[in-house]
């Protein structure tokens, strides 16, 4: 299965907090680390694919913090598939695939994309991206993207996947903080978004 997710930010402590851009109610970067792992491994297992779309992570240590990073990520369960976001540098990427650790059947465990890649389900296809895309009226396009955060794009074909997406408020069932999104729970969100800017250019 295919999971979805953006933003995580790993390390990030000015996001710690009330802060005025993206407050995550954590006291500890390592509380928040803890939960986001903890929120992965409860829904993705080894077999799934996750894309992670840009910025894992924000370490105040440049040299150090690519190896506490992936100590992290080695924890996440599943093959993982990161589009370069602008908190992420190409030499902490050769660093991730360098230290690949592998999959228990031989293949790799992380891939990398410099500004994006393209999947499909559900007879639709999707376009990968860290920021948000605007690709005109086509039903058989879709952007998921990250970025910007608590803030949406009031385009229908566009899903913010971030961690702190308003998106999520669409679910009818509530995810815990980091939890990646499935390709069910994005047509979910897709059907909802498109039923309320439907509303808004009702009225």
């Amino acid at each position: 299965m295919n999971f979805f997710i953006s933003d995580m930010h790993f390390f990030h402590k000015n996001l710690l907090g009330k802060n005025d851009f993206a407050p995550r109610l954590f006291e500890t970067v390592e509380e928040m680390n803890q939960q986001l792992i903890t929120s992965w491994n409860a829904v993705v297992k080894e077999a799934d694919q996750v894309y992670h779309l840009g910025d894992l992570a924000m370490h105040p240590q440049y040299e150090k913090g690519s190896q506490d990073v992936l100590e992290l990520v080695q924890q996440l369960k599943g093959t993982i598939h990161f589009i370069k976001g602008n908190h992420d540098s190409r030499a902490f990427f050769r660093y991730l695939e360098k230290h690949d650790p592998g999959m228990g059947n031989g293949a790799k465990k992380f891939y990398f994309y410099d500004v994006g890649t393209i999947v499909k389900f559900n007879h639709q296809q999707y376009y990968l991206t860290h920021y948000p895309m605007l690709l005109g009226p086509n039903d058989s396009v879709r952007n998921l993207h990250g970025h910007i955060h608590h803030y949406s794009v009031p385009i229908g074909n566009d899903v913010n996947v971030g961690v702190d997406a308003p998106e999520r408020d669409f679910l009818k069932k509530k995810l815990p903080f980091g939890t990646p999104l499935s390709e069910k729970e994005i047509e979910e969100i897709y059907e909802a978004k498109q039923q309320e800017l439907a509303n808004w250019q009702s009225k």
